[in-house]
């Protein structure tokens, strides 16, 4: 099982980002916001911008606080250029060199920031966001989380926040699925919605597995997902991966939650012609990811608690076992008919040696089918190698049947 990395997940942060126009849905709320952590510092590619433009945004501990008159630089081919954020905490760079490496900076409140390095592309811009008072956050979050752990639970509901994305990508016929989900709790003391909170995976889902991030009060037992209660104040992140084999071209992903979801979001690796849909998308988009992957985006708004999520997937990368099933089935009729034939060639001390060559023989015409259904050989090698074995099995059959007696074909040599 391919596993996901911090990285993994920050890519999947950033792809939200991307597509936080594609789907029409009830405005953003800050709970509903990516990760500011995860997004610090990273440059999100931006075609819709001129070539060697970059904007650099500027906000304090979450998205949307955004943070104005604030002086940013930008260095690039060893050239720094200075810009002040406007009313959405945005300064934009233009011309700056294709090519080249640069890096983006600024001070907020005494402290100052820096971007990970970016290279200018030659095609398109950049989008950058920097975070300002991530720590401070960090540590008003804990005691936060702190107070509220200490009060006694009460009676509410939760929901899969904004941010929960489902995600799935292909490798040798089977899909692996990743979960990577936010269970959100809107109040402000710790909620008991009446037991766990339980998904049970799509049938035939194997090899179910947390990934690193994931809260440890979600726990798998075979294919069902529990998240012990209560629930916090806030999200609880809940990070799952299984697989699911296919055996056609066209797949139905159908999936039951057991509480609402806020806005759905399914990613799909694109492959070729591969397409999505589904009855809950209101959007299907095309979105290419930081690492230059490219997927199948689709959409759509609030999903009530209970109701299923069904996918249709079609022009899935595919390899018919067919031609696999077919070269083993004659593999198995060549050795039955080397066992008919040394049955029926009988014991005769003139005949053995013929008999073990064809046996051989035999044995060697099955190993090379087997390695053609494997792929493990070239076409031109395989029916060289063939025309040589059946010339040989010719000859072999032709000298037996002459020391059984069997007259040659056309009547020729037979005795008058």
């Amino acid at each position: 099982m391919r596993s996901i990395t911090r990285g993994s997940i920050a890519g999947l942060a950033l792809l939200g980002i991307l597509v936080g126009t594609v789907a029409t849905v009830r405005p953003v709320t800050a709970q509903q916001m990516p990760d500011a952590s995860l997004i610090h510092g990273r440059a999100i590619p931006a075609p819709e911008l001129a070539a060697g433009t970059v904007t650099v945004r500027v906000v304090r501990e979450a998205i949307g606080n955004n943070a104005p008159n604030q002086t940013v630089k930008v260095t690039a081919g060893g050239t720094t250029r200075s810009a002040v954020t406007d009313d959405l905490g945005r300064a934009e760079f233009k011309g700056l060199p294709p090519g080249q490496d640069a890096r983006a900076e600024a001070t907020v409140d005494g402290e100052a920031m820096q971007s990970e390095p970016f290279m200018v592309p030659t095609s398109g811009g950049l989008r950058v966001i920097l975070v300002a008072g991530i720590a401070k956050a960090a540590e008003r979050r804990g005691a936060e989380a702190a107070q509220a752990a200490a009060a006694p639970a009460v009676q509410g509901a939760v929901v899969f926040g904004g941010n929960s994305r489902i995600l799935m990508q292909f490798s040798d016929d089977l899909l692996q699925i990743y979960y990577v989900l936010e269970i959100v709790n809107s109040a402000r003391t710790r909620v008991d919605i009446g037991g766990p909170l339980v998904i049970d995976l799509p049938p035939g889902a194997t090899g179910a597995t947390a990934l690193e991030g994931s809260s440890p009060s979600a726990t798998i037992a075979g294919s069902r997902i529990t998240v012990a209660g209560p629930f916090a104040a806030g999200a609880t992140s809940v990070q799952m991966a299984y697989r699911l084999p296919y055996d056609s071209g066209t797949v139905a992903f159908v999936q039951q939650w057991p509480v609402a979801f806020q806005q759905v979001t399914v990613g799909v690796q694109k492959v070729g012609d591969l397409a999505i849909a589904s009855p809950q998308f209101t959007t299907v988009k095309d979105v290419r990811t930081e690492n230059n992957t490219l997927f199948a985006l689709g959409s759509g708004p609030a999903l009530a608690a209970g109701a299923p999520l069904t996918v249709t997937l079609s022009n899935l990368p595919f390899h018919s076992h067919t031609p696999r099933y077919a070269a083993l089935g004659l593999a198995g009729l060549i050795i039955v008919l080397g066992i008919w034939m040394a049955v029926r060639s009988g014991p005769a001390p003139e005949a053995r040696s013929l008999a073990q060559r064809r046996e051989q023989l035999l044995q060697e015409l099955t190993q090379l089918e087997v390695r053609r259904a494997r792929g493990a050989i070239s076409a031109e090698r395989f029916g060289s190698k063939r025309r040589r074995l059946v010339t040989e099995l010719e000859q072999v059959y032709g000298e037996l049947d002459h020391t059984a007696g069997v007259p040659g074909g056309g009547g020729e040599g037979v005795a008058a």
